[in-house]
């Protein structure tokens, strides 16, 4: 009975040691995403003005030709997959590669991980690299992800493949992420419909021209589009590492519970066993 009661109190102090480390990580979690949620939410109207300059581009223009803009000549596609540094966040490294598996299936392709994790399930399942430059996230800045959109670009127009699509976590509410594939490349959808308001914006002119100037706006929007995903894909990363840190909490504090009633048990059957021999004995004296 003893050794039971012993086991058991190292049980309870094994639990409350995790549950101080999954409580700190969670508060820590806490702290960083109102700041990446901030981030996230400022970087959207970024991407959302170039995207609506390439379309007034490309709509108001009857002679625009682009590369970016053009039947995809080749099927094999480049997925920009964001994954995470580090687990502890539930399901949200599983997640994004379950997406991805389910977008992929048949098809040739290429991926640029971002994130540590994102490199490890590569590696381990021999997919074609494009490049492990930018291999944590948590590094990444401004003038990488443009870095980034300037490698997809070159590649894309020498032919290597003919689609770039982003796979990250969408950030919906604190409860709330979405795993996705954005298409990014190419804007084959910009030159569709060029009638509404042709008239009007014919007036602008663009030096040296239209096409141009596209091209030359094309990489700054696969550059924001590329770190608006980052930001969106920290924020869902903290959130999930909170939300699973804080059930974790949860857990341990029910598991204390359980253990100090059966801990307690266990301590009363053995003041009870104590007594009992006493009074045997008294009377057998």
């Amino acid at each position: 009975m003893a050794a039971n009661m012993k086991a058991v109190k190292l049980r309870i102090k094994s639990v409350q040691s995790t549950m101080q480390i999954t409580k700190a990580m969670e508060l820590v979690a806490s702290s960083k995403l109102r700041r990446a949620k901030e981030r996230s939410d400022t970087c959207r109207p970024y991407f959302r003005e170039l995207h609506q300059t390439l379309v007034d581009i490309a709509e108001g223009n009857t002679e625009f030709s682009s590369v970016y803009a053009k039947k995809p000549s080749g099927e094999k596609c480049c997925y920009v997959v964001i994954a995470g540094d580090r687990g502890l966040a539930g399901g949200y490294n599983s997640n994004i590669f379950k997406c991805l598996e389910a977008d992929t299936a048949g098809k040739d392709y290429v991926v640029l991980p971002v994130g540590k994790k994102a490199v490890e399930y590569f590696r381990h399942r021999n997919v074609e690299i494009l490049t492990e430059d930018f291999a944590v996230v948590a590094d990444i800045s401004v003038a990488d992800c443009f870095e980034i959109a300037s490698l997809l670009c070159g590649e894309f127009r020498a032919g290597r493949f003919g689609h770039i699509e982003l796979c990250y976590t969408e950030f919906i509410s604190m409860l709330s992420q979405r795993s996705q594939v954005y298409p990014m490349l190419p804007l084959t959808d910009l030159e569709s419909g060029k009638t509404e308001k042709k008239a009007v914006r014919n007036l602008i002119l663009y030096e040296p021209d239209s096409t141009e100037v596209f091209d030359a706006i094309v990489p700054e929007y696969l550059g924001g589009l590329i770190y608006g995903g980052i930001c969106d894909a920290v924020a869902s990363e903290l959130a999930a590492r909170r939300n699973a840190m804080e059930a974790a909490t949860s857990n341990a504090e029910d598991m204390i519970e359980r253990l100090n009633l059966q801990y307690n048990r266990a301590r009363q059957g053995s003041i009870t066993q104590e007594i009992t021999e006493i009074i045997a004995g008294a009377e057998g004296v």
